[in-house]
């Protein structure tokens, strides 16, 4: 596929956040892609990268990013808020987007967009980095090659600082929908028969820890944990675990934090996710996403399962189900 592509993909980058400045910093590890445009709402988050990126212009006017910087693609990563307005924009001056998830807050403001994506979903991919993850990737192809599944169990926990840092980040929209995706590709996109949630809250009333249970027709089981609750003494992104079970065979993803651990004063995980960018470019679940992405963009390959608009647009109506009957 890499070999059909003549020019790199020219693609800017709107939002410099966390996973933003992830973004950018792979985009400009990859022989694939060339990174052309950072977007932000402050000038201080451009300035805040203008060492690591000297040579890429930035704009707090997406308006004239889109018709400036040359970008044919853009990767959305600013504020789940903003997510219609900016894929809107970009959607309707013929661009291609890579639009991290969730689409939107709430199931309306996502199916707005409907009229504007392709059938195909060929102008729109949904950031789902954990389909690139080595590991799930062998898990797909084991479920593949065993047979059904039974049960699934996936665990998402993470630091309780984040109760007090993001009091209206919900962990089943921030952490457990990763998860809901994962399962999602494991099932091709069945509807579950059932669903059932649980919530527990601080004594100031705050979520921290989401429960959900779903079950098909056929009865696979899929349960599901995240939360705020792994304290400082724990790796710092938490960790993540998925256990899955069918008739003669079991297997187990840990894949954050990775085996690498270290110790001085404290045991280190200098390994927390699976996105390393370094001289040598860069490897991991978000540098195979972004080259997805750019065969996309050039027609090399089709949307992935799993990383359409409208398997985003079942994901989210999942999440809302379950937040609407959690107790």
């Amino acid at each position: 596929m890499a070999a059909l592509q003549s020019e790199p993909v020219r693609i800017g980058v709107i939002g410099l956040g966390r996973f933003g400045k992830l973004h950018a910093a792979t985009l400009s590890g990859l022989a694939e892609a060339e990174l052309v445009g950072l977007v932000a709402r402050r000038q201080e988050s451009l300035d805040a990268v203008a060492e690591e990126h000297p040579k890429v212009r930035g704009w707090t006017d997406l308006s004239r990013a889109i018709v400036e910087s040359g970008a044919e693609a853009w990767v959305v990563a600013c504020t789940t808020a903003s997510h219609v307005a900016v894929t809107k924009e970009l959607l309707q001056a013929g661009k291609v987007v890579l639009l991290e998830k969730p689409i939107a807050a709430d199931l309306s403001d996502a199916r707005s967009l409907e009229p504007l994506v392709s059938p195909d979903s060929s102008n729109l991919m949904l950031g789902h980095i954990l389909l690139f993850n080595s590991e799930f990737r062998q898990v797909r192809d084991e479920v593949a090659r065993r047979g059904p599944l039974s049960y699934v169990n996936c665990v998402r926990h993470r630091p309780d600082s984040i109760v007090a840092a993001f009091p209206d980040e919900n962990p089943l929209q921030a952490a457990m929908v990763h998860d809901l995706y994962c399962v999602q590709a494991l099932v091709a996109g069945a509807e579950p028969q059932h669903l059932s949630a649980q919530f527990h809250r601080t004594p100031s009333g705050v979520v921290d820890l989401a429960l959900a249970q779903l079950k098909w027709q056929g009865g696979m089981v899929a349960s599901f944990a995240a939360s705020y609750l792994t304290p400082e003494g724990m790796p710092p992104r938490g960790f993540d675990r998925m256990e899955l079970f069918g008739t003669g065979w079991a297997a187990r993803i840990c894949a954050n934090p990775r085996p690498l651990e270290g110790w001085d004063q404290r045991a280190q995980w200098p390994l927390a996710l699976e996105i390393l960018v370094g001289p040598e470019g860069a490897t991991g679940m978000m540098a195979e996403e972004l080259r997805c992405f750019c065969r996309v963009v050039r027609g090399h390959q089709s949307v992935p399962a799993g990383a359409t608009y409208h398997d985003a647009l079942q994901v989210q109506q999942w999440m809302e189900q379950l937040e609407s009957i959690a107790d």
